[in-house]
């Protein structure tokens, strides 16, 4: 696993938010019948509920939270189940090795979602699909590389340069 929070939070600034109960991961892993990769949960946990350039969503799985990483996922999951959904996808979304896991969403129509690996020893991908066209693109990437490289303006088909020209930040969602 690449140690990027340290340089998201250079980018980002401060999380605020620096979850340390596992309970609300752990149900949801128990639930989905999956375990999220560390660096996706070290992100959520530090930052929270968060809306990044006012383009980017990102959940928590905590309960008490309006708005809810599992809440969300269980949606997106029925959304993209369905026949006419499931074609705009490079493989069916679920838990299975090779599957997606809608885990973000973004004001410009974009869902992310977290490519399981075919086996344990191969890394975990990001997938973007584009919600207005057919068009979804693989990046050979971890969750926290696609990130850092969405906060420096890279094209990850999110980009942020239009969105925050004076550089990255996030508010929490209310």
């Amino acid at each position: 696993m690449v140690a990027a929070l340290p340089e998201i939070t250079a980018l980002l600034g401060e999380p605020r938010f620096n979850w340390s109960d596992p309970a609300p991961w752990t149900e949801l892993e128990r639930e989905l019948v999956i375990a999220f990769p560390a660096d996706f949960r070290e992100i959520v946990d530090a930052y929270g509920s968060i809306e990044i350039n006012k383009q980017l969503y990102l959940k928590h799985p905590a309960g008490h939270l309006l708005h809810s990483l599992g809440d969300d996922i269980r949606g997106d999951l029925d959304l993209w189940r369905e026949e006419d959904m499931a074609e705009f996808l490079p493989s069916p979304v679920g838990a299975n090795p090779g599957e997606l896991m809608p885990v973000a969403s973004a004001t410009t129509g974009e869902a992310v979602f977290l490519r399981i690996p075919d086996d344990s020893s191969s890394p975990w991908r990001v997938v973007v699909q584009e919600f207005d066209s057919p068009a979804w693109t693989l990046y050979e990437m971890t969750f926290s590389e696609w990130l850092l490289a969405y906060l420096k303006g890279r094209d990850v088909t999110l980009c942020s340069r239009n969105v925050a020209p004076d550089g990255p930040y996030y508010e929490f969602l209310p």
